[in-house]
């Protein structure tokens, strides 16, 4: 009870954040060119909604400029990859966003099996919920056999449940507006570390999933443009900024309803208060799950749901439950359909859809079922966190090379970056490479055991390495003459048509 004798979880606090869920978010149906987030950030501790905000801005300019690339060139992100980088770097770059790519799956798998566990009070184990994720693959493809009409209207019956789900837990939370308005739009946090750090990029990778801005930039081309007319290029860029500023709205909203519930729920409240308010419950047998200790709540998916049906009634967990469960199935065609252009695009390799999401849940299930059964439910959902985190540090690998293709007038002519989106965009990845490194730096100290520092070393010099040669082609691109390298010329002229055909030819 607070001072005022009201519910500890019903009182006003302020709203914070850690990282998300795996999956929610609607995603890309060919041939709609839709874009909404895969991941639902939850707070924790501290004010950081408006970190979610400025991701979510940030997210709108990367799907600008991976439409415009699109739409200008008739090629994706992945083909003009493959035209300008050379082997070694173009395969590099490859395999990080493979890795980005299986992760995404992997924190579908985890939500998918989370939620089965709690729609079935724990009567599914969490390794048969990542099994049964197998059915759900094949359920997708099923659908996508039946024609596309389909396949959108049962993706846009995702998106209904997860407004409606989790609309429905912001209505009962009932948070207080005048805090949430401002730390939505007044950034601070003061007295933060490393743990609102890792929240805040996690919050960042759970909002920019680094293969949606390739896959934005295929799924564009399947409008028919007219090249050879610049008026119908500038009304094809405007119509794809409109599309993808709609659905980012629509995806801001369902994270911040989020993030007001569990902001309203978790924020500065301990364990014991966590136990009591379930033991007190009718979900009384989930009380156990919370430490009879004054530490401070760590919020994650599966607690989450258990304390709003506890603070709420058993109808919100169960609606909490099928929210997750909706969101994670909304993940897996956009992971497929991404690793299929990006395999494409950099490749050249065709495969089957089929083949391709088997290759891609087979990656994912393997060490999720693992961890599930050799592990607790903790280890899971902290597998989850880590898994935002990931894709966070491989955004540079998306970002980079987007900006750096749509700055070059020899591949998009006049539709290139002009000064002020070049300073803006240029110092907004500034920015998260900065964390990044940050993070990358702050995180090697607190390794469990020094064997391990030889691995995270030679992982973290490979990961500079390659940032590294994309912020240099990124630079010259952007006109800096001084930096070019005999090799690297057609970065600042553009490829000659037949060396282009030629290297297109020969893959």
């Amino acid at each position: 009870m607070t001072s005022d004798g009201r519910p500890w979880g019903l009182s006003r606090p302020s709203y914070g954040s850690i990282s998300s869920p795996p999956g929610p978010g609607p995603q890309h149906a060919p041939p709609r060119e839709t874009y909404l987030s895969e991941k639902i950030p939850i707070p924790d501790a501290k004010p950081l909604l408006w970190v979610l905000l400025w991701a979510t801005v940030l997210g709108l300019l990367c799907q600008r400029l991976a439409a415009r690339l699109g739409v200008v060139t008739g090629k994706d992100l992945g083909e003009v990859c493959h035209l300008y980088y050379p082997k070694v770097p173009r395969t590099l770059l490859w395999l990080t966003i493979e890795l980005a790519i299986v992760g995404s799956d992997m924190q579908e798998v985890i939500g998918t099996a989370i939620a089965f566990n709690l729609l079935s009070a724990g009567r599914i184990p969490l390794w048969g919920g990542v099994l049964i994720t197998i059915v759900d693959t094949f359920f997708f493809l099923f659908l996508d056999n039946y024609g596309l009409r389909k396949l959108e209207a049962f993706f846009g019956f995702l998106i209904t449940i997860m407004a409606l789900t989790f609309g429905y837990e912001y209505v009962v939370a009932r948070p207080a507006q005048g805090p949430l308005l401002r730390d939505l739009f007044l950034p601070s946090c003061p007295g933060c570390g490393h743990s609102e750090l890792l929240q805040a990029v996690g919050i960042v990778g759970a909002i920019i999933m680094p293969h949606n801005i390739y896959l934005h930039s295929a799924l564009v081309k399947s409008r028919e443009v007219d090249r050879a007319r610049r008026a119908e290029i500038r009304e094809a860029n405007m119509y794809f900024l409109i599309e993808a500023s709609i659905a980012l709205s629509v995806s801001f909203v369902i994270n911040l309803f989020v993030m007001a519930v569990f902001g309203q729920a978790f924020f500065q409240k301990t364990n014991q208060d966590a136990y009591s308010v379930c033991a007190n419950s009718s979900l009384h047998d989930y009380a156990s799950i919370f430490p009879r200790n004054n530490d401070t709540v760590s919020v994650d998916i599966y607690q989450g749901g258990v304390i709003l049906g506890c603070l709420f009634g058993p109808a919100a967990l169960y609606i909490w439950a099928v929210g997750l469960l909706a969101a994670g199935q909304s993940s897996t065609m956009t992971g497929t359909y991404a690793g299929q252009f990006v395999m494409e695009g950099f490749l050249r390799l065709r495969w089957s859809r089929f083949a391709r999401v088997l290759l891609t849940r087979s990656c994912a299930i393997l060490p999720t079922v693992l961890v599930a059964v050799f592990r607790d439910l903790r280890d899971l959902s902290g597998l989850n966190d880590l898994l935002n985190v990931l894709q966070s540090l491989l955004l540079p690998f998306a970002v980079l090379p987007i900006l750096t293709f749509t700055s070059m007038p020899a591949v998009m002519q006049e539709f290139a970056n002009g000064r002020l989106s070049k300073a803006i965009t240029s110092g907004i990845m500034a920015l998260v490479c900065a964390i990044n490194l940050y993070f990358v730096v702050s995180y090697v100290p607190s390794l469990p055991h020094p064997a391990y520092f030889g691995l995270v070393a030679l992982l973290a010099a490979g990961y500079l390495a390659l940032t590294a040669y994309l912020v240099w082609t990124c630079c010259i691109a952007h006109g800096a003459t001084f930096l070019t390298h005999s090799s690297h010329q057609h970065f600042l002229y553009g490829l000659l048509e037949d060396r282009q055909a030629g290297r297109e030819s020969s893959g």
